[in-house]
């Protein structure tokens, strides 16, 4: 009987085990929405994301099947009830205007933490009043949070482009209830100074990490390099040029390739619209383009022409970067400035790093086939990159994304390379060693000292 009763306290401790570890499994976290702030010069724009099913217990709402159409037919609703929930106030007390944009929704959550629901998204435009500046204010957000206990409102500054942070969110606040009193105390938001100094470093840094981050604009300039210090023979490529010759040829590519891409990532950060999927494809397209030259010769002689050519579609994709802040006036001015000053500082990093050793590497009668075999990576990837950005996805382009994390491996390589081939064209410039005289020689040619 001890042994059956033992057996069955096991059993009903591992159903327990059981039990708990499925209800944490799947239990969510508490029920969160989120202010997402873009602090502009005069103005602040406030994200605001609110699950569907906290938004109708606190609003009092039916919002159906939580599809667009149900959330647009009570858009005017949801936004009355924002506003009279958002009462940001100036640190002399002084009450902000609020604008409320129409009301979109989409999926949101993790079906192994929170659960899979619905999020309706509006965006708010905080105006102060005049004299009082956007840096310190009190946003007065209590909407949900208000009503529902347990409901924790997360805020975060997403772009705050005068303390030069312009890429990483952070977190500046929660909003919660009190439950002892039941009140929710106001969140003061301060962004400490700001400065045109700090908004113009950061986007130097942006563009910096934009070309070293950016896998497909590396390609296109690191494969314009391979045949920069080669000579052009008939339809193929020859022997090596004078290093001179091929940092100057480099040099035109390169300033080319600035122009091009200065021009259109000027316009389209004003506003003229691209098509970013289409550019995306020019793009690869370029890559592709690069790739076939440098294993035979396509433009030879006018690499600075193509190369300002594509630079006008690389410079389109720039301008995506700079119009998802969106500045005006000397902020923007500063900020083309500024990330165009970024771009081309890591080009001539790149450059740097990679074209000496090529030109080292030319002079070795094995360049050819390193050139070609790289060439055909690089063409291939732009094949993957050419069909995944039309829609068709392929395995070949997920590893083309991550060809930026062998970078410094790849230069850390044909580094080596080049002072391999360099020491060995010095060892043969240098001749076979001189033979030691013989001892027997040395013996017949000595004179001989009298004893």
């Amino acid at each position: 009987m001890r042994v059956l009763a033992r057996a069955l306290a096991a059993v009903a401790l591992v159903l327990g085990l059981l039990v708990l570890g499925t209800g944490s499994a799947s239990a969510h976290v508490l029920p969160t929405s989120t202010v997402r702030l873009a602090v502009g010069a005069s103005t602040v724009e406030a994200e605001v994301s609110v699950p569907v099913s906290d938004l109708e217990a606190a609003a009092g709402l039916d919002l159906g099947d939580a599809s667009e159409t149900a959330v647009d037919a009570q858009a005017a609703a949801i936004d009355a009830y924002l506003l009279a929930h958002v009462r940001p106030t100036s640190d002399d007390g002084r009450a902000w205007s609020v604008t409320a944009a129409a009301p979109t929704v989409t999926g949101a959550g993790d079906a192994r933490t929170t659960g899979l629901y619905r999020e309706v998204h509006v965006l708010l435009t905080l105006t102060p009043p005049a004299g009082a500046g956007v840096r310190s204010f009190d946003l007065g957000y209590d909407a949900v949070v208000a009503r529902v206990a347990t409901h924790t409102v997360i805020v975060t500054v997403a772009s705050d482009w005068s303390s030069g942070q312009v890429a990483a969110p952070y977190e500046v606040g929660t909003v919660v209830r009190d439950t002892v009193t039941g009140t929710v105390e106001p969140l003061h938001v301060d962004l400490g100074a700001g400065s045109d100094l700090r908004g113009f470093t950061s986007m130097v840094r942006l563009g910096i990490t934009h070309i070293a981050e950016g896998t497909d604009h590396q390609l296109f300039l690191l494969t314009l390099l391979l045949p920069a210090p080669l000579l052009l023979a008939g339809r193929r490529w020859g022997g090596p040029v004078p290093a001179r010759r091929a940092v100057a040829r480099i040099a035109r590519t390169t300033l080319a390739f600035t122009l091009g891409h200065s021009v259109t990532l000027a316009l389209g950060a004003l506003g003229v619209p691209a098509p970013q999927r289409a550019v995306e494809v020019l793009i690869a397209v370029s890559i592709l383009v690069a790739a076939v030259h440098a294993v035979r010769p396509v433009f030879a002689g006018r690499e600075a022409v193509v190369a300002a050519a594509f630079g006008l579609v690389h410079g389109l994709a720039f301008s995506a970067t700079l119009r998802e802040l969106d500045l005006s006036g000397a902020r923007l001015v500063l900020s083309l400035l500024g990330f165009n000053l970024g771009i081309e500082l890591m080009q001539l990093v790149v450059v740097a790093l990679v074209l000496p050793p090529l030109v080292l590497l030319a002079r070795d009668g094995r360049y050819r086939e390193g050139r070609t075999a790289a060439a055909v990576l690089v063409g291939v990837a732009a094949v993957g990159w050419v069909l995944a950005r039309l829609g068709l996805t392929n395995p070949v382009a997920d590893l083309a994304d991550g060809l930026g994390t062998v970078a410094l491996p790849v230069v850390a390589v044909l580094w080596v390379a080049a002072l391999v081939v360099l020491r060995s064209a010095r060892a043969v410039s240098a001749g076979p060693p001189r033979r030691p005289a013989s001892s027997g020689s040395a013996a017949a040619t000595t004179p001989a000292t009298p004893g």
